[in-house]
């Protein structure tokens, strides 16, 4: 599994499928010193028009300056997502730049942090959500409509009207939360009816994180086309050669005892076409003989149709999962990859791609991993004498050992004494009465005394477990306690960071206030998770 493949590299045993460890202080002193080089012309003009478009911002220009001087940078990435999607979006772009200022001080060579927005993507569903933590209510979900068939990449996208009701919502739940007034009003100035997905996720994050001078890049955007357009090329000039290599690299992580991350298709092309326009649906292509097919569609091509198409319009093609990585170092001078595990884990297929390409592969380093813990969440912790990783077990299993770390000085017994009365009864009853009939006619009874000693084991094992689900349901006030903490720190029993946004955060703390305790929480080479109590 991912997770698997992702624990073994952090721990430096999966070290064999990545070229770099993070680990390695020469490896990343090695990793800025390979990147480092000033941007083509075009792509620091594209770069300067999509980050100008953000506002002015003196930090940004340095990092703008830096690039066009040689600088190296640290890359992360997500889905632009709505109010910024789950926690860990933030939390991508603070490790990416801690990372960045870990690598520039280490090696004396200019990093810069830089948020590449997946805006090629087409899974409007997938971004369309979020959820917002109140800690007395329920997790509240915030929905916009979302065609699942939609293939229009998000970048041609615009949010709807109904994002003022989200809006609406969103100040309701925050109504009476110090910063609460002061953080709707940033997250309206940029998720407003009309506007393009990609240009509220930009701006947002940008804003918070302006002082540190993260840089945003949208791939979707005709400034790269000429350089995405030779991937493109390349990929639809060996398509096949290609996919068996990246087979063979799955081969090689099955026979380690891992499952890749990405499905590698062996008949499929790594570029997505655009075949009714730019801002058109865009579909996977199969091979079949000479033809390149349209999945969804049946349309079919030659490659040479496909080739003119690419030189006539190079954004009527875009980049699959596993292609995107390489479009991503093609443009920048990247030293390190920050990601998430499952993001991690797919890197280690994906050497034999950098090497057909001619690329050097960056650095993979894991983002952070946080739980935030306010004040009453800390209290409450402490009170029932439990740490925020082991809330992560099953709700049954604390009420449990929570009853069970209660029972001393009580006169109930605990389940386990509870079970083994009851079996010790039936043994003394029968002992007695077996000694009363002789060995004889006892031993006449073995068959009976077996099943019915089974069937007494079977019923008395499950007597002793409803007697401890009651014990742990027994005191209302601690299950009210533990069922707060699992909503606000393992939420639907996921991570905190996977399932909410930052606005209560936010809207607690203030923005920047909260941002500034994410980047002093990180340290930029250790994968563990860490609690950030505020």
């Amino acid at each position: 599994m991912a997770a698997s493949l992702f624990d073994a590299y952090v721990s430096g045993a999966g070290q064999a499928f990545f070229a770099t460890s993070f680990l390695n202080a020469d490896d990343r002193r090695r990793a800025v010193q390979q990147a480092a080089r000033p941007l083509a012309p075009r792509v620091l003009a594209g770069l300067e028009a999509q980050n100008a478009r953000l506002g002015a911002s003196v930090a940004r220009a340095q990092q703008l300056a830096r690039l066009a001087s040689g600088a190296a940078t640290v890359v992360t990435g997500q889905q632009v997502g709505l109010f910024l999607g789950p926690l860990y979006t933030l939390y991508k772009a603070a490790s990416a730049i801690c990372v960045a200022r870990e690598l520039a001080a280490e090696s004396g060579v200019p990093v810069v942090p830089v948020f590449w927005l997946q805006t090629e993507d087409h899974d409007l569903v997938e971004i369309a959500h979020c959820h917002v933590l109140h800690p007395r209510r329920e997790p509240l979900r915030l929905q916009l409509p979302a065609a699942s068939d939609n293939r229009v990449s998000i970048a041609h996208l615009r949010l709807p009207d109904q994002v003022a009701q989200c809006l609406a919502q969103l100040s309701i739940a925050l109504e009476g939360l110090p910063e609460g007034a002061a953080h709707l009003a940033r997250v309206a100035r940029h998720y407003r009816a009309g506007a393009p997905w990609t240009e509220a996720f930009a701006g947002l994050i940008a804003e918070l994180f302006e002082p540190e001078g993260l840089l945003v890049i949208d791939p979707r955007d005709a400034c790269f086309a000429v350089d995405a357009a030779a991937l493109h090329a390349r990929a639809l000039e060996a398509p096949l050669e290609l996919a068996a290599a990246l087979s063979a690299r799955c081969a090689q992580l099955e026979a380690a005892g891992f499952t890749p991350t990405v499905h590698v298709r062996p008949d499929a092309p790594l570029s997505f076409v655009h075949a009714d326009g730019v801002t058109g649906a865009r579909h996977r292509l199969a091979i079949t003989g000479s033809q390149f097919t349209e999945i969804g569609t049946q349309r079919s091509y030659q490659r040479s149709e496909l080739m003119a198409l690419l030189a006539r319009e190079p954004l009527c093609f875009s980049t699959s999962a596993l292609l995107r990585p390489i479009l991503q170092d093609a443009l920048l001078p990247t030293a390190a990859y920050v990601g998430g595990p499952a993001e991690v884990a797919y890197f280690a297929q994906l050497p034999p791609l950098y090497a057909a390409f001619g690329l050097p592969m960056p650095l993979i380093v894991p983002r952070a991993r946080l739980c935030v813990i306010d004040a009453s969440t800390a209290r409450l912790l402490a009170r029932l004498g439990l740490s925020a990783r082991s809330v992560a077990r099953g709700e049954e299993a604390l009420l449990r050992e929570l009853a069970s770390d209660a029972s001393p000085g009580e006169s109930r017994p605990d389940p386990a004494q509870f079970e083994q009365h009851l079996l010790q009864g039936f043994e003394q009853v029968l002992g007695g009465v077996l000694g009363e009939i002789g060995p004889i006619h006892a031993k006449q009874l073995d068959s009976a005394v077996a099943k019915t000693r089974d069937k007494l084991q079977l019923t008395a094992g499950k007597l002793r477990e409803r007697y401890a689900a009651q014990l742990a349901h027994a005191d209302q006030t601690r299950v009210q306690a533990v069922q707060r903490l699992k909503h606000i720190l393992q939420p639907f029993d996921q991570p905190q960071e996977r399932v909410y946004g930052y606005s209560y955060f936010g809207a607690c703390f203030g923005d920047r206030t909260f941002i500034s305790a994410v980047l002093g929480a990180i340290a930029a080479f250790d994968p563990g998770v860490k609690e950030l109590v505020l």
